[in-house]
């Protein structure tokens, strides 16, 4: 022990044992990843050119801000992560980042998102990350998520705004066109994680949180997976119909809709037990690349028009 060490224990002062690892895992950066690309991809389509400058600031603002959002979530859920396997090595249950550390992490990462994306961008898109970190702590992670199996499909509105706070960023304003992205993952959000509940149910159980398949069953649960997959499919096209991309876009969004139908049709008719579970994981997974497979589609589609605009003119 160095005398620097001995000396703060000796004056009582407490030594934080959380390593840089620990407090970048406080947020939750797969989660992270998510709400940056989508708000990227709002950005990006939205019209207008933006500084280079000022959109690199909006959108690693929006990182911080969603990653306050998931250290605020951990120190909430610290009990119930301590309950399941899938969360229990998570920094705050395993102890190597206390309570009081995520909370402050959170809060002063809160903060300096919201302050810098109102000063430096503007005060709506500012306006809407603030909205977005209250509902997604206070909300959902506080309220719904123990209290209601519906917990994911309202607190999936937390989740959905990225996009629009993007085109906010770039334009000042919320457009149609930001609503339907958002209109996507919102819709994306209940079969992508009913899916994780059904694999996981176990855990769920054992910490007490009201998954669908842990309250209504899981037959119900793989009933309103079809469902909303038949809704999602085609508001998965609704940025070619509305006007913001192209045909080719249509096609490609509506085969990714297509194939997250047939997941969860295989899911839903498949009653025995192993393959119930290999169909919830083959969903899950594909769910996963179907969001960021259309996000990335439709950017990718933004820029090929911009391009040939730009030549024709």
């Amino acid at each position: 022990m160095s005398a620097r060490e001995s000396g703060l224990k000796d004056t009582g002062i407490p030594i934080s044992e959380a390593t840089v690892s620990d407090f970048f895992a406080l947020l939750k950066p797969r989660v992270m990843a998510l709400a940056v690309f989508t708000a990227f991809v709002g950005l990006m389509v939205a019209p207008g050119v933006m500084n280079p400058v000022i959109a690199v600031i909006a959108i690693g603002a929006i990182a911080v801000g969603a990653g306050a959002a998931g250290a605020l979530n951990m120190w909430y859920d610290a009990d119930i992560d301590a309950l399941m396997s899938r969360t229990s090595k998570r920094p705050v249950p395993s102890g190597r980042v206390t309570p009081g550390e995520a909370l402050g992490f959170g809060l002063v990462l809160s903060v300096l998102a919201i302050m810098t994306l109102g000063v430096l961008v503007g005060w709506l898109a500012a306006s809407l990350l603030a909205f977005t970190i209250f509902f997604y702590v206070i909300i959902y992670t506080m309220w719904l998520k123990r209290s209601t199996p519906q917990n994911i499909v309202i607190g999936g509105a937390a989740g959905a705004l990225p996009p629009v706070i993007g085109w906010a960023a770039a334009t000042g304003a919320v457009g149609v066109e930001s609503l339907v992205l958002f209109m996507i993952i919102f819709l994306w959000t209940p079969p992508h994680f009913w899916a994780l509940a059904l694999f996981k149910i176990g855990d769920y159980a054992a910490a007490g949180i009201p998954m669908m398949p842990n309250v209504a069953g899981q037959v119900s649960t793989r009933k309103q997976i079809f469902v909303y997959s038949l809704i999602l499919a085609p508001i998965g096209v609704l940025p070619w119909a509305v006007g913001f991309a192209s045909g080719l876009f249509g096609i490609v969004s509506a085969a990714l809709g297509a194939g997250f139908i047939w997941h969860a049709w295989k899911l839903l008719v498949d009653k025995r037990r192993a393959e119930e579970m290999k169909r919830a994981k083959a969903l899950f997974a594909y769910s996963i690349f179907y969001l960021f497979a259309i996000f990335a589609v439709l950017l990718a589609d933004t820029v090929a028009m911009r391009a040939v605009m730009s030549a024709g003119n």
